[in-house]
């Protein structure tokens, strides 16, 4: 019998300063648990962290437990939940979306939209803002990583994609994850 995986999300977001990957990832270490995965970056003068922590019950609760202290040595705001393994079952392609406009309100929202209408999930996102080489003309990127139902027909689904990105003038690519 395989034992069932106990996991605890952690989100933490204040003024970004050196140190504070060091002491999040220390109380978790300290207890004997595992960052299975996350996400850190620094939005404006904020720093931003997500992550997913592995432990037994036990451990992951006295993590909760030092988290109100560290909250207050960092000067972040803290929160966490327990969670499960994620379930699994369901037949779904890992597919990447890349789309890059000249930046303008509702890119997301749109393309959120279109994989929602389909009941696509979106797995992952990343954006970003840029100034175009030569021109500085404000750019738009995103990059997000969507779950296909196996029994969606991929080429449709490209070519509705394509023509859904052509209609709002964004330059897009739907394309497999390999390996």
């Amino acid at each position: 019998m395989t034992r069932q995986k106990t996991y605890l999300v952690i989100s933490a977001l204040g003024e970004d300063k050196p140190g504070i990957v060091n002491q999040i990832s220390r109380v978790v270490l300290e207890q004997g648990c595992n960052i299975e995965d996350s996400r850190m970056t620094v939005l404006g003068g904020e720093f931003a962290v997500i992550m997913l922590v592995e432990g037994k019950w036990n451990t992951l609760a006295k993590i909760e437990n030092a988290l109100p202290e560290l909250e207050r040595q960092l000067g972040m705001t803290i929160i966490c939940k327990r969670t499960g393994e994620r379930a699994t079952g369901r037949n779904l392609l890992p597919y990447a979306v890349d789309v890059v406009s000249m930046d303008h309100p509702g890119i997301v929202n749109n393309l959120a939209g279109f994989f929602a209408d389909r009941r696509i999930n979106i797995e992952d996102m990343s954006t970003t803002t840029y100034a175009a080489a030569h021109t500085g003309t404000p750019m738009f990127a995103v990059h997000m990583t969507v779950g296909i139902p196996g029994d969606v027909h991929i080429a449709g689904l490209r070519e509705e994609f394509m023509d859904y990105c052509d209609g709002l003038n964004l330059d897009a690519v739907l394309e497999p994850i390999k390996g």
